[in-house]
């Protein structure tokens, strides 16, 4: 189960980082950097669920476990909001929501960055 959960989360490393940073340099949201949102959280819950299960639970009370869930939520919130600014015709929230992806995205790299270290760690 620990290789799934680990091309789970790489999986979600690659879509993720992908759409934020192809996003950022286009700087205008399209349908092809939604799916790769939504596909980056379908892989980061997928596998942050078979770690959790691993580990005993995925509330764990820790750094890792409390960045981790928060990084999941701000993901969500984040493809909702890019699947209804993308739906919005408006152009103007479409160029100016790559703004706020790279907060998300860093804000997710913290838990990503820290189950690397504290899992080899142990």
């Amino acid at each position: 189960m620990l290789v799934f959960a680990i091309i789970f989360i790489t999986a979600a490393l690659v879509f993720y980082s992908t759409a934020v940073w192809w996003e950022k340099a286009t700087r205008l949201l399209r349908g092809k950097h939604l799916l790769l949102f939504w596909l980056g959280l379908i892989c980061d819950t997928t596998g942050t669920n078979l770690m959790g299960r691993l580990a005993g639970g995925i509330l764990q009370p820790s750094f890792h476990g409390v960045t981790g869930m928060l990084a999941i939520v701000l993901m969500l919130i984040h493809a909702v909001w890019a699947t209804v600014v993308h739906a919005n015709p408006r152009p103007e929230p479409k160029a100016q929501f790559h703004r706020y992806s790279v907060v998300v995205w860093a804000v997710w790299l913290v838990p990503y960055l820290s189950g690397m270290i504290f899992g080899t760690a142990t």
